[in-house]
């Protein structure tokens, strides 16, 4: 295709293999006017992420993991139709599924390592603690006569 703009990255040097997108198009039920009910302007763009060779086989097993709410027999699905431009629907389509690529094969997040209260400032809130419960103490009504 020639207008769109390049392979689009995932993450590093892995990108969406064109040969790989199938695209579909349809009447949008977004913007148009007039023009609206002649061109088909929503894209829907799928990834067969099953089956790709693409991707690199721990991004991928982690990917399938995450995304198995959304695939329906290992495709990935994202559809655009906010522009009236069914070019820039595709742009949007592509650059949409490269992100959610990118955010399904990231590394797990390191596990946090816990660290303890130092003994100074859970002693600080004892004693705040205590000196509140007093001031709330002595305004009691009962030495009120």
């Amino acid at each position: 295709m020639e207008g769109m703009s390049g392979p689009y990255l995932i993450r590093g040097s892995v990108s969406l293999p064109e040969a790989e997108l199938t695209w579909r198009f349809s009447r949008s039920s977004g913007p148009g006017g007039q023009h609206v009910n002649t061109s088909d302007s929503q894209v829907e763009l799928r990834f067969d992420l099953a089956r790709t060779e693409a991707l690199p086989p721990v991004w991928k097993e982690r990917a399938l993991d995450r995304l198995a709410g959304r695939l329906v027999d290992g495709v990935v699905t994202v559809r655009a139709s906010e522009h009236r431009s069914q070019w820039r629907n595709r742009e949007t389509a592509a650059v949409r599924l490269a992100a959610l690529l990118a955010e399904a094969t990231a590394p797990p997040p390191k596990p946090r390592r816990p660290t303890r209260i130092p003994r100074g400032i859970n002693e600080r809130r004892l004693r705040e603690k205590k000196q509140r419960s007093e001031t709330k103490r002595g305004r009691s009504s009962r030495d009120w006569g």
